[in-house]
Order: structure tokens, then C-alpha cells, then sequence
């Protein structure tokens, strides 16, 4: 218990802060959890991801914005997240474009 008005204030004013800082966490982690499923399930629409990806970036530039996280952190998770994007689509556009059958070249001795 607070002994004095002043730390009474402190307190409420910590609690507020507290909610408003998980907010912005809570709202990043779940649009994260959301990329990451996409990312897991079998058709792979690249519209879609985008489309989360920039939700999550606006997202965690806000929570950097209004210091519920670190403007380093939130840097390094929208790199993260764009790179296993790219990653992502990168891999499938490798495996549409090898169904051509190669021939092996024979040595000539």
C-alpha cells in the first residue's frame, strides 16, 4: 500500500502505463502470431502476407512511437518478419519454376 498521495498517484499512473504498453504488445504479438500462421499453412498467397506485414510494421513503429517497446526492437522484428516473408516466396517461386526435368552431361573419357 501507498503511504503517501504521491505515490497513490504513482501507482495509478504505473497501472495506466502498464495497460497502455501491453495493449500495443498484445496487438503486435497477435498480428505476429497471424504471419506466422499464414506462413504455416499450405497455400501461400503472397497478397496476404504483404498485407500483414505492413500491419505489423505500422503497428510496432506506433508501439516504438509511444515507447511501449524499443525503436531497436521493433526494427529488428520488422526485419524478421520480412525476411521469412521474402524467404517464404522465394521458395515458392523456386519450386514453380524447377519443373523442368535436367539432363546430366556424360564424361567423355
Amino acid at each position: 500500500m501507498s503511504n503517501t498521495k504521491s505515490a497513490e498517484k504513482a501507482n495509478r499512473q504505473s497501472i495506466k502505463k502498464r495497460q497502455y504498453n501491453l495493449f500495443w504488445k498484445e496487438r503486435a504479438r497477435n498480428l505476429a502470431k497471424s504471419i506466422k500462421k499464414a506462413l504455416q499453412t499450405a497455400p501461400k498467397n503472397a497478397d496476404i502476407l504483404n498485407k500483414e506485414l505492413t500491419a505489423l510494421q505500422k503497428t510496432l513503429d506506433k508501439a516504438a512511437k509511444n515507447k511501449a517497446i524499443h525503436k531497436n526492437k521493433a526494427n529488428r522484428l520488422k526485419s524478421k518478419f520480412a525476411k521469412m516473408i521474402f524467404a517464404n516466396a522465394k521458395d515458392s517461386k523456386s519450386k514453380t519454376n524447377n519443373t523442368k526435368p535436367t539432363s546430366k552431361k556424360s564424361k567423355s573419357s
